[in-house]
């Protein structure tokens, strides 16, 4: 993904077996995870979830924002902080007052695709941040978060490049072991 605008994301999704669906994109893996009886998660959500853990980052009672609501990383990670008890919010581009909401967390995933959305303004003193966004510009590689003015702010920020993404790429081999593993059973 992303595919040709001509080519149905749902169909070819839904064409992957779930037990070699190693995005856990796959409506019955999507499925499992909203059950709470996950299988193969999508593994940048996933992998948010690992670094919060690395950093001791409490998520039981932590007011948790999402930015964004896509399939692959806004509506898992929204799961995925639920199941570690966070309260969570889902905002999207039809947010009213977004800013309001998202200084009222204290963790907030920029996962919205657009280059350096988030502000300092719209960030909680002390709050934690995560890049999920990566972007080529003339500056270079940036995230979804304006991370100069959000640093100051932040308790913990992840950079981008540097920071998600290379879990993103663990969790998937992650996925591939449990695949394997899945499909010799």
């Amino acid at each position: 993904l992303p595919l040709p605008k001509s080519i149905s994301k749902e169909k070819v999704i839904s064409a992957i077996h779930p037990l070699k669906d190693v995005d856990g994109l796959h409506p019955e893996n999507g499925g499992r995870l909203l059950a709470s009886i996950p299988r193969l998660v999508p593994c940048t959500p996933a992998g948010v979830i690992e670094m919060l853990k690395f950093y001791q980052v409490p998520m039981e009672g932590a007011r948790a924002v999402v930015l964004g609501r896509s399939e692959i990383v806004g509506k898992p990670m929204a799961l995925l902080l639920l199941r570690q008890n966070a309260t969570v919010t889902i905002c999207h581009s039809k947010t009213r007052d977004l800013s309001s909401v998202t200084r009222e967390a204290d963790i907030l995933v920029a996962a919205v695709g657009v280059p350096q959305f988030v502000k300092a303004d719209m960030v909680k003193e002390g709050a934690v941040v995560v890049d999920v966004g990566i972007h080529r510009t003339d500056k270079g590689l940036v995230g979804d978060v304006d991370f100069a003015s959000v640093s100051a702010r932040a308790k913990l920020l992840s950079p981008v490049p540097g920071g998600v993404g290379p879990l993103t790429i663990a969790l998937l081999m992650r996925n591939v072991v449990t695949a394997a593993s899945l499909q010799a059973s």
